[in-house]
């Protein structure tokens, strides 16, 4: 049974004005901290899905982890192409699938553990947590949604297939708001950096 991490990687942060896959994060690149503790979760294949002009960066800063490095050419168009990326190189067999943010640096091996976890107790097309009945990242996908993820277009992510069926999304009670905190400004960056 193989349960894979998508770890997307390509955004230009443009908000931020550089690339926040490679802010010093405790001495290590953010993309870097995200992929490890990924690693450090019971999935059985880690994908991140890299491109745009940082890609040669974050690539550097990945090395020597037992990552698979998908390149995203696409990249400029928006982060359905990222998306579209890693749920193509999914391994033969994957039944699911958990996608992380790589400016979410708060997102624990625990976290990612309970969304795999519930889902091998009771299965539900999509799995995240949820603050409050308030929808969190990162999000667990069962296989058979990859066609779904693949039709998506544009700028955004999976947002329209979590919401285009309520009754197939299952949300895992969690209280640490700090697991939903990310990294998309420079005064977001000073305010939570260690």
């Amino acid at each position: 049974m193989t349960i894979a991490a998508i770890i997307l990687a390509a955004g230009a942060s443009a908000r931020l004005g550089r690339p926040k896959q490679l802010l010093d994060w405790g001495g290590q690149p953010l993309v870097r901290v995200v992929a490890e503790e990924a690693l450090r979760a019971t999935f059985d294949r880690v994908l991140v899905v890299v491109g745009g002009p940082a890609q040669h960066d974050v690539v550097a800063a990945l090395g020597g982890l037992p990552v698979q490095i998908v390149a995203n050419a696409a990249a400029a168009s928006g982060q359905a192409s990222s998306l579209h990326a890693g749920v193509r190189a999914l391994p033969g067999g994957c039944l699911a699938f958990v996608v992380l943010l790589c400016d979410q640096p708060f997102v624990t091996a625990a976290l990612l553990d309970v969304l795999i976890g519930s889902w091998h107790t009771l299965p539900a097309p999509i799995i995240a947590p949820g603050y409050a009945g308030v929808r969190g990242n990162p999000v667990l996908f069962a296989a058979t949604l990859a066609p779904a993820l693949l039709a998506v277009q544009g700028d955004q992510g999976a947002r329209a297939v979590i919401g285009a069926d309520p009754t197939r999304v299952r949300l895992v009670p969690r209280t640490d708001l700090r697991e939903q905190e990310d990294i998309d400004t420079l005064a977001a960056y000073e305010q939570l950096r260690p």
